[in-house]
């Protein structure tokens, strides 16, 4: 997949691509439909992506909370999976956030990327102050050239599907909800970082992995999917991870710990994927280390019956 941060140097290769615009978090069922739409509306064009990095929302917000459900690269990835050949990862700044709606679809859309189609959701707000509007790009595709086609909002059994409502399932220790809003499982994807080696130990040793930038799932105990992504051991593990804080060892910034089962080597600096498949129960400090290892001895059961049911 190539990867195109500015708009304003673009090769004549490529251009002329079909794309379906937004930030995409979560790559959830909503924006791969509109994806869809895009690869049918123009089926012999290149099929991209227009995206943003930073997040607008982390570019006005800096100091808010964590809230995005992936970082770039899982992004991409999960772009690529989907048959996307183009990224256009806009490097968002103060002068396209100053754009107005106008400005950026001639010297963005039209001009910039030149772009053939392009497939928004009905919901879409671009330009300054978030001013111009679905029907705004209708109105200026046809002045300048190119296609507009705008998709219905997708739901699903827990209504509308929104990287907010799947926030919302991941933040209540539901993530099987999130899973059908998504269309894939909620994954955390990232290095394997160096820890303090306590899960070797007690008998669990664990790939640790930061969650720093991400919106945090609900602090406990799940049954886990692991694909490693590179490096000897790059395969598909089954496992039982920790998301929090540690409360038996202090106070920690929160990150995910992977114990994968029957695995045996040295993971430090592999790129993991980690899915969450079902919540077991809520992060807790026991009394001493030996109720801690029966816990989760308990938990590693349960995940392995669970997992093997999928």
């Amino acid at each position: 997949m190539k990867i195109v941060r500015d708009y304003q140097y673009v090769s004549p290769e490529d251009k002329g691509a079909t794309v379906a615009i937004g930030n995409f978090d979560g790559v959830h069922r909503g924006h791969q439909a509109v994806i869809d739409i895009a690869r049918k509306a123009a089926p012999h064009a290149p099929l991209g992506v227009l995206t943003f990095e930073p997040h607008p929302r982390e570019y006005f917000a800096a100091d808010a909370p964590p809230f995005r459900l992936m970082n770039a690269e899982a992004r991409a990835t999960r772009l690529s999976k989907l048959g996307v050949t183009h990224l256009y990862e806009l490097n968002f700044n103060a002068a396209l956030a100053g754009l107005s709606p106008e400005d950026f679809a001639r010297k963005v859309i039209s001009d910039g990327l030149g772009l053939t189609h392009v497939v928004v959701g009905a919901d879409f707000c671009f330009g300054k102050g978030r001013t111009g509007t679905a029907d705004d790009l209708v109105a200026f595709g046809d002045a300048m050239g190119f296609g507009v086609t705008i998709a219905e909002i997708i739901s699903g059994t827990a209504g509308a599907v929104s990287s907010t409502a799947i926030r919302a399932a991941l933040s209540d220790g539901k993530p099987r909800i999130a899973a059908e809003m998504l269309g894939h499982w909620h994954r955390i994807e990232g290095p394997v970082i160096g820890g303090e080696q306590r899960g070797r130990e007690l008998g669990y040793p664990t790939a640790n992995m930061s969650i720093d930038g991400l919106h945090p799932p609900k602090f406990g105990v799940y049954a886990v999917i692991v694909d490693v992504l590179d490096g000897p051991h790059k395969g598909t593990y089954h496992g039982a991870a920790s998301m929090g804080v540690r409360p038996m060892f202090g106070e920690n910034r929160a990150n995910l710990e992977t114990f994968i089962f029957d695995f045996t080597g040295d993971l430090y600096g592999a790129t993991l994927s980690v899915a969450l498949v079902d919540f077991l129960r809520p992060e807790e400090k026991f009394d001493s280390l030996e109720a801690l290892i029966h816990q989760m001895d308990a938990d590693c059961a349960e995940a392995r019956t669970l997992l093997w049911e999928l």
